[in-house]
């Protein structure tokens, strides 16, 4: 695979709940080179707006490559289909449009109207639903992750809580909507030179030579990043665990984006993806 080269390197923290403004969003970007990633200010006090990062990807005007910490589409191989029983497209790219569709009335991006409508019946939203085991689902590149002793990811379809992946996984399906043409979305597409890949934050702290660790503090922080080939961060006070995980993220996309190794995971079929597609940076085999 000829891999583009990329000036700049962005990873982004996503939410999923309700309102106008998420202060869980956090964005950080790394440039070539091993200078330290740096945190992108919001451009309200109160935080990012999910249209508002959009927008300022899609104003990007160097070679970048972007990652987003949610899950780019829901299981499809276990059971051959997204929502079995509910007619839906049999493609990711497809799917997202199927979504926003469901979504007008939301907001900045969201994603109630979905969860909470059309495909009420395949979410877990807490006990009055029955056994979350019924609900549980996981792709490919998550049964991988499991397996390789990585932790346990959550599934998409748990959406008990603000904070869960599901919800930010739905609401970012509209962002893929929206971004997709300015953008390659690997690995629905090739990867071009404006490209957004699906992250998971542990799997980049795995990659700083870390355990499942949330960084609270700079040593530490500075700590992942020298393990990533980056410069220390300035940071004088303790961070966020959002702002501590899109900074390594960002310096891990750098680190790894020229190894064609992480292009071309083992498990990522044409199938999977064509429908699930992968977490950037999960290598393992079933």
């Amino acid at each position: 695979m000829s891999l583009p080269r990329f000036d700049r390197f962005v990873a982004i923290d996503w939410s999923g709940a309700r309102g106008l403004r998420h202060r869980g969003i956090a964005v950080a970007v790394a440039d070539t080179g091993d200078a330290p990633p740096v945190l992108v200010p919001p451009p309200h006090p109160a935080g990012w707006a999910r249209a508002e990062v959009a927008d300022w990807l899609a104003g990007a005007a160097t070679p970048t490559l972007a990652g987003f910490d949610f899950s780019f589409a829901p299981p499809f191989q276990d059971r051959g289909a997204y929502l079995p029983g509910l007619p839906a497209p049999e493609t990711a790219p497809a799917f997202w449009g199927f979504v926003d569709v469901h979504c007008s009335r939301d907001p900045d991006l969201g994603a109630h109207g979905f969860i909470g409508g059309v495909a009420r019946a395949h979410f877990w939203t807490g006990a009055a639903d029955g056994p979350k085991a019924r609900f549980q689902r996981w792709r490919a590149c998550e049964a991988a992750f499991n397996a390789a002793g990585g932790g346990k990811a959550a599934s998409v379809f748990d959406c008990l809580g603000a904070a869960q992946v599901g919800r930010a996984s739905f609401s970012g399906m509209r962002l893929l909507n929206r971004l997709r043409g300015a953008f390659a979305i690997w690995p629905f597409d090739p990867p071009g030179p404006r490209t957004v890949v699906e992250i998971y934050a542990r799997v980049m702290l795995q990659r700083a030579g870390l355990r499942g660790t949330k960084l609270r503090d700079p040593a530490a922080l500075n700590a992942a990043l020298a393990a990533l080939g980056s410069k220390p961060h300035g940071a004088r006070a303790c961070l966020s665990d959002h702002e501590t995980d899109v900074l390594v993220s960002a310096a891990a996309l750098r680190a790894m984006a020229g190894e064609s190794r992480w292009w071309a995971p083992a498990g990522l079929t044409e199938a999977v993806a064509r429908t699930e597609g992968w977490t950037f940076g999960v290598a393992g085999e079933l």
